[in-house]
């Protein structure tokens, strides 16, 4: 089993490629923006927390997506293997995740880095907010997401190449190509993908 994250600016296909990825690979793909969306669509407190601060562009902090995420990775389907999505965001986070592996024992395997254009990004996440009426889509947000997630993310891309775990890919193009190129660099850190 394998310990993964997928890491890429908004918008740049995780959340499907996770599905994928996770499917072929028989393990949990562990979204922690399905987690919140979920609570908004369901109205709980964390929902209603979540959804003023992403209507506003803003991240949920990292104490409240810290202990969502150690809830998860202690369920019984994702103790030997996963498939983060959206986790972690920040180099604290990043510190969270190395605590809650080395009390299983367990670290990462690998981190799958999808790399797009951010214009590019930006028109599939307008066109996505169109035919979804996701309402908290809108081209400023979505900029002010990319600009956030280039000042807090990039720092942890780096400490996890640092280790050597980072399968850079490029996340333009159709899903089955892109797809195919993630087993390709998965395959070069000795991950073997059905295709």
């Amino acid at each position: 089993m394998s310990r993964l994250l997928i890491v890429g600016p908004p918008g740049a296909g995780k959340g499907t490629q996770a599905e994928i990825l996770a499917a072929a690979l028989g393990i949990p793909a562990i979204s922690t923006g399905d987690i919140f969306r979920a609570n908004i669509k369901a109205g709980t407190p964390l929902g209603l927390q979540v959804q003023e601060l992403v209507a506003g562009g803003g991240y949920v902090p990292d104490s409240l997506t810290n202990a969502i995420v150690a809830d998860r990775l202690q369920q019984d389907d994702a103790r030997e293997g996963f498939l983060l999505d959206g986790y972690p965001r920040t180099a604290d986070q990043v510190v969270e995740l190395d605590r809650i592996l080395g009390e299983a024992g367990k670290q990462l395997d690998a981190v799958v880095q999808l790399v797009a254009d951010k214009d590019e990004v930006v028109a599939r996440l307008l066109k996505r907010a169109a035919e979804q009426g996701r309402a908290d889509d809108t081209e400023d947000v979505i900029r002010h997401r990319q600009d956030v997630y280039l000042e807090q993310t990039e720092p942890l891309i780096a400490a996890y190449q640092a280790r050597g775990l980072v399968a850079p890919v490029d996340g333009l193009g159709t899903v089955d190509e892109v797809s195919e190129r993630v087993r390709a660099a998965l395959a070069a850190h000795g991950i073997t993908v059905a295709a």
